[in-house]
């Protein structure tokens, strides 16, 4: 799983989401941080205490249709 931290242009205070690798939202800090890495830090002491196990499959990286013709 991985903690990753977003702000919004209305609301710039950080929050922390945890989010398994296969992109489902784990959980969201309702707590405003006023730094990016303060966020980060308290979502991975989070995860830690929520000591979860991520058996979820990655979503496969998109693959574009476009496929050049050589002449």
């Amino acid at each position: 799983m991985q903690v990753v931290a977003l702000s919004t242009p209305g609301n710039p205070a950080w929050r922390w989401r945890i989010v398994s690798y296969s992109g489902e939202q784990i959980e969201e800090s309702h707590e405003e941080f006023a730094t990016i890495a303060a966020a980060l830090a308290k979502g991975a002491k989070r995860l830690r205490e929520m000591n979860l196990i991520d058996r979820s499959v990655p979503v496969p990286p998109h693959r574009s249709g476009y496929h050049p013709r050589w002449r």
